[in-house]
């Protein structure tokens, strides 16, 4: 029974750590895979397969290595020297969307609740602080009570799609996309989550003897993650093409629900948030720690506070200007992961 909550717990955090906002939104299924259309399906398919296999490799080399951060694994992935500059890079990377995950939160007080942006980033700051001094324990802990709010909220989706008369758009729908383009599409996606998922799956890997546990996790993890994405595609499907109209495609379908359902909607985006926020800022602050060798609750303010201040400049502008570049780099970390024969 220890090791099956083990299991489980692993693969909450997986999931939770890379599932987001832009998920949530139903925005990165849009743009990544429902928009090319019956296609998706296959391309979806690729990504949970790279989730599995790429997830399961990392905890695996982690847990040989005993590798204090991800810093440890990109000096074995790309060598001393490279591996340095690419941590430094992936530092910048995870404060970034440290600030990314912290202003979508402000923005959901602001335009969901009704309270001020300021009032979400605070909260959110103080929330985060309590669960991350308490290590990557409380983080495991947070993922499994909303990871599975999610996947709730995800077959509730489902069973309503299933009665519309477009249900069977997700088999049926064809795309202009170039077929380069439309397969490209997973490797980028899946590139750039599980790069930001290190963080967290590195010193998770490391943390747990069984190594059972980390190879059952990141299958149940990484296959979790793929019937998200897919019961996603498959509702956005049946409203498309007027759906890609909205800024939060997801929130049109929920808000035909009735009002409990856009209550719970409105958990499920913060919880999104709020775990891919505690996850790079706890890989952030444990690869800041083996430099710096600040005490730990010390850095962990200076690094909430360092977010607080950049997220001021807004959600919008900070996921336009970010994401694209972070990006194109996690391609070629991914190709690199892809190729390397240690553990795996």
């Amino acid at each position: 029974m220890r090791t099956g909550s083990q299991i489980i717990r692993v693969a909450f955090t997986y999931i939770g750590t890379v599932v987001g906002a832009g998920f949530a939104s139903g925005q990165e299924i849009l743009q990544f895979f429902t928009r090319y259309g019956w296609l998706a399906t296959l391309t979806i398919a690729l990504s949970t397969i790279l989730f599995v296999w790429i997830g399961i490799k990392l905890m695996l080399m982690a847990h040989d290595l005993k590798a204090a951060s991800y810093e440890d694994m990109n000096r074995v992935v790309f060598g001393q020297r490279i591996g340095n500059f690419i941590s430094l890079f992936m530092m910048l990377v995870l404060f970034g969307i440290t600030t990314v995950m912290l202003a979508g939160a402000g923005t959901v007080f602001e335009e969901q609740l009704h309270l001020s942006y300021q009032t979400g980033l605070l909260v959110t700051l103080f929330f985060g602080y309590l669960v991350l001094s308490r290590g990557i324990g409380a983080i495991m802990t947070v993922n499994s009570i909303v990871v599975p709010i999610m996947l709730l909220f995800s077959l509730v989706i489902v069973v309503y799609t299933w009665h519309s008369p477009a249900s069977g758009n997700w088999l049926t729908t064809t795309s202009d996309h170039s077929l380069m383009k439309i397969w490209f599409a997973p490797f980028l996606y899946t590139a750039f989550n599980l790069a930001m998922a290190q963080a967290v799956l590195v010193p998770m890997g490391a943390a747990i003897r069984d190594r059972n546990v980390l190879f059952w996790g990141g299958l149940l993890g990484g296959a979790g993650i793929g019937l998200l994405l897919l019961s996603a595609h498959y509702a956005l499907s049946a409203q498309m093409p007027g759906i890609a109209q909205y800024e939060i495609p997801m929130g049109n379908i929920i808000n035909r629900l009735g009002s409990v359902p856009q209550i719970a909607y409105l958990l499920v985006i913060y919880g999104e948030i709020f775990t891919t926020f505690i996850a790079d800022a706890y890989g952030l602050s444990v690869q800041l720690q083996q430099r710096l060798k600040w005490h730990p609750k010390v850095l962990l303010i200076s690094i909430l506070t360092l977010s607080y201040f950049v997220s001021l400049i807004g959600f919008k502008a900070l996921l336009s200007g970010l994401y694209p570049l972070f990006g194109a780099i996690s391609v070629v970390w991914l190709v690199l992961m892809v190729w390397r024969n240690r553990a795996m």
